[in-house]
Formats: C-alpha cells, structure tokens, sequence
C-alpha cells in the first residue's frame, strides 16, 4: 500500500459510498449553490450559540450520508473528523450525538482530505467496513476564535479569505457503487514564516506545492494524469503563489484544470469575500457537492484533491509563532474510470 516516501496506493479501491453537504445562506448565493443538499437560511439554524449551530450542520450531513448510504448509524465502524475550534469542539460533541466510535483529527483546512484518506485507508487495510469522514467550519465561530468578533466590525486587508459555514461528509465503503478513492499523500509540515493570521493562502502555498510534487514523485505521474487538480482553499492570492512556485520548478501545471475550492464557492462579482474562502468546510462542501456530482456523470474521470490547512491556535498567535501549513492529496476516480482500469 505504501507508494515511494508518503503516499498510499489503495488496490483495493474503497468507494465513496455516499456523500452529503450543508451550508449557510451565504454559500447558498454563490455559483455552487445547486449541488448542495441543504442551504440554510439563518446561520444559527435555531441554536443560541455560533459554535452550537457549527455542530448541528455537521450531525446534519452526517445523517444524510449515512440514510444515503443505506446504513444505519450502528453499521458505521469509525467515525474520523475534526475542525477548527479549539479540541475540535464541534466534531467531538457531534460524535456525541453520532454515538459512532470516533478518531478525533486535527489537521485546520485539510481535515476534509486527512480524513478522507485515513478512513480510505481503514476500508482498504480491511480495519473496517464502513467509516465516515466528516468536518466543518462556521465563519462567525472561526472569526472570533483566529482574528476579530463579527460584532467587532474590523475591516480585512484584501489577501484575507472568508470562512465558509457548512459541513460535508463522506461515507466510505468497502463495495458499492460511487467513486473511488484510488491514493492518497500525506504532507508534511511547511513554514515559511508568515505570522499574519489574514494571510492563510501565503502560508498555506508552500505545503500544497510540496504535497502536490510529493504525490507526482511517489505515484511517478504528472499533471496530466488528472483532469483536475484542485487546492483546498488557497484562494486567489494563495492560488498565484502556487502557480509561481510550480513554474519555478518546471512542474507543467497547465496539462491539467488547476483550481481552487475557495475561488470556486462565491461570486467575486456580487460576494465581498476578499481574496476568496477557506476553513474546514470550504474544500469538504466542494469536494463532496459540487465536484462529487461531476464525478458520477462521467464528466470528470480523475481528480486529485489537496486540502490546505494552516495550523495555528489562538496561543501560538498570541505569543508571535509562525504559520506552519500542511496540506494532504487524496486522488478520486469516476466509476467508470475504476472499472476501465480493472
């Protein structure tokens, strides 16, 4: 299973039995909106609390991938997720509601990905039959934890990214019908030393270019392997560093659509986002609404997902720390790119 130095090579191709999405009111008025399951029109969706409302929109896809699949919540192994507040405060107490047994991960932006390819990795290695993968993200609850309170009303520079309120999980299966996950890279730690907590995309660049080369030298592919190669949320000013750093080191980008699921969710026209969105469930409401669709009409065959996550806390700001990034691949296949390939 072990592909070159950091990536995973799945033989036995897990499926992507299900997957499921929810978002705010404000990702229901951007361009990806018809490819989510639920839009909310009130943020707290009737909780009394930011961090509570965070909660209930991951149980809620949670509940849909599972009842999509299938299965009932007691046929369900594993439950692997996280997200940004502190301990992953709205992962854990959803696992409560879940009842499901649970691995708590931490990984800022790139949860969605990181626990994808360890449930991926669990189907695959026969440790388990079906687990779920899920995350989420509110703007409001992340704006008062990493920066200012909504209420505050500072203004962001504009190289700052919009958390994306929503969640997205994915149940994976050993059979079944749906895409595959066919590999998956696990990154490393990349810091570069941007202290600004506006600026993600900058400290998040750097991870994904190594992850991203990390995946072509293991799996011994290039850009063209894949009709899309899609970042977690770089958005506009992390996406150009990206491109620049890959056509400093040769790597051929423009053999395949490279894009962004921050610059993809909102209307840069019509949307005051700055530079684009990001959090946890910037890349798991893309991945599993928007590009998951694409995958099951046959429209995309392979893509590879990388998404990005800066991993600070409120303490390590406080106290002057860097902005260490990571960024974690996992490559999905189109069924019918899976069967042809067997």
């Amino acid at each position: 299973m072990l592909k070159g130095h950091q990536s995973w090579v799945f033989r036995d191709k897990p499926v992507i039995a299900s997957t499921a999405t929810v978002v705010g009111p404000f990702e229901g008025r951007g361009p990806l909106a018809n490819d989510f399951d639920i839009v909310h029109e009130d943020s707290f969706v009737g909780q009394d609390s930011w961090e509570k409302a965070e909660k209930t929109y991951l149980e809620e896809a949670a509940a849909i991938a599972i009842e999509r699949a299938k299965l009932t919540k007691e046929q369900v192994h594993f439950y692997i997720g996280g997200d940004l507040l502190n301990q992953i405060t709205s992962t854990s107490y959803a696992a409560r509601t879940l009842t499901i047994p649970y691995l708590g991960v931490f990984g800022a932006c790139s949860t969605s990905m990181e626990s994808l390819a360890l449930a991926s990795y669990l189907v695959s290695s026969g440790g388990a039959q079906h687990v779920l993968a899920g995350t989420c993200s509110h703007n409001s609850s992340a704006e008062k934890q990493f920066r200012y309170p909504t209420e505050y009303g500072s203004q962001k520079p504009p190289y700052a990214q919009y958390t994306v309120t929503g969640a997205g999980a994915a149940l994976v299966s050993r059979q079944g019908d749906g895409p595959v996950v066919a590999a998956a890279t696990i990154g490393r730690v990349v810091d570069m030393g941007i202290k600004d907590p506006f600026n993600m995309g900058a400290a998040m660049a750097p991870a994904a270019v190594d992850t991203i080369t990390a995946h072509f030298r293991d799996l011994q592919v290039g850009p063209d392997h894949y009709d899309m190669i899609v970042t977690g949320d770089l958005s506009k000013v992390g996406h150009e560093i990206a491109g620049d750093l890959f056509e400093k080191h040769r790597i051929p980008m423009h053999k395949t659509r490279f894009r962004d699921c921050g610059m993809m969710i909102y209307d840069y026209d019509k949307q005051m986002v700055q530079a684009g969105g990001s959090g946890c469930a910037c890349s798991a409401v893309v991945t599993y609404g928007h590009l998951m669709k694409k995958l099951r009409s046959g429209e995309l065959r392979r893509i590879l997902v990388v998404a990005t996550g800066a991993l600070m806390s409120p303490i390590s700001m406080q106290q002057g720390e860097s902005i260490p990034g990571i960024a974690h691949a996992v490559a999905i296949e189109s069924p019918a790119a899976a069967s042809a390939k067997e």
